[in-house]
C-alpha cells in the first residue's frame, strides 16, 4: 500500500506521469526495508537519525538527472536503488529515501542550492565523484541521452567542474573516437612523455586516496576512475607500440 501513496505523491509532485514510478521506487524501498508495510513502520515508531545533506542531495540530484528527458526508466531507479543500499545499508538508504521524499514535496529542487552543499562542504576531488555517480545513473540504460548530457552539464558547472575534467569524465561514458585521449585530457599528437605525463597527473587527481572523505560512495567513484585513466593508459601504450 505504502508504495502507492508514494506513487501518488510523485505523480503530483514531478507533475508527469512519470513521477509517479519515481514515487512508486522509493515508496517500494521504504515499504521493503521497514518490513511488512507502512502499517509496522509507524506503528513501531522507529526513531532514525537525519540523513546528511550530502546523502539527500546526491539523491536529488539524480533524480534531476533521471527526469531530464521526461522518461523515468526502470533501470535508472534500480542503478541508484542499489548505489545507496550497496554503499550506505538498507537501513541507512531507507532513511536517505525517507527524508528526500518529505524534503521534496516541500520545496522546489533546484541545481544551485543542491550543489551548494558540495561546492561549499566538500574537496573538488569529491565534486568529480558527484559527477561520475550522475553519469553513472544516465547511463544505467546503456545510453545517455542529449537532454541528460545537457543536465549534467548544467550541475558540473553548478559544482563548478572544470571544463577539462567534465570532459575526460563523460569520455568514459560516452564512446567516441580518441576516448582513451580525452580521458587523459590529451590530444592524439601528444608526445609519449606528454602521455606519460599526463597519465601521471591524471592518476594523482583521481587517486582515491586524494578524497578528504570516508563516505563509501565516493570512494567507489574514485576506484572505478582510476581504473579508467589506467586502462586509458595502457590502451594508448599498446597502440603506440604497433
Amino acid at each position: 500500500m505504502l508504495k502507492w501513496v508514494f506513487a501518488f505523491i510523485g505523480y503530483f509532485t514531478f507533475r508527469f506521469p512519470g513521477g509517479a514510478i519515481l514515487g512508486y521506487f522509493i515508496g517500494s524501498i521504504i515499504q521493503q526495508f521497514f518490513g511488512r508495510g507502512s502499517k509496522s513502520y509507524f506503528q513501531t515508531q522507529v526513531k532514525t537519525s537525519q540523513p546528511a545533506d550530502f546523502q539527500i542531495n546526491l539523491l536529488s540530484l539524480a533524480a534531476t538527472v533521471i527526469k531530464a528527458d521526461g522518461l523515468v526508466k526502470s533501470e535508472e531507479l534500480q542503478f541508484v536503488r542499489n548505489f545507496f543500499i550497496t554503499n550506505y545499508g538498507a537501513q541507512n538508504a531507507s532513511s536517505i529515501f525517507e527524508t528526500f521524499n518529505a524534503q521534496i514535496k516541500k520545496e522546489a529542487q533546484n541545481i544551485l542550492n543542491l550543489s551548494q552543499v558540495f561546492v561549499s562542504q566538500t574537496q573538488y576531488e569529491t565534486r568529480l565523484q558527484v559527477l561520475h555517480f550522475l553519469f553513472g545513473v544516465a547511463n544505467a540504460d546503456g545510453s545517455i541521452s542529449q537532454l541528460e548530457l545537457n543536465k549534467i552539464d548544467q550541475i558540473a558547472a553548478a559544482l563548478r567542474i572544470r571544463f577539462s575534467d567534465f570532459e575526460s569524465i563523460k569520455a568514459m561514458f560516452v564512446k567516441s573516437s580518441n576516448n582513451a585521449y580525452k580521458i587523459l585530457e590529451i590530444t592524439i599528437s601528444a608526445t609519449d612523455a606528454d602521455v606519460k605525463k599526463a597519465y601521471r597527473s591524471m592518476a594523482k587527481k583521481y587517486h582515491p586516496d586524494k578524497l578528504q572523505t570516508k563516505d563509501p560512495a565516493m570512494v567507489k567513484g574514485a576506484k572505478e576512475k582510476f581504473q579508467e585513466v589506467q586502462k586509458a593508459y595502457e590502451i594508448i601504450q599498446k597502440e603506440r607500440e604497433h
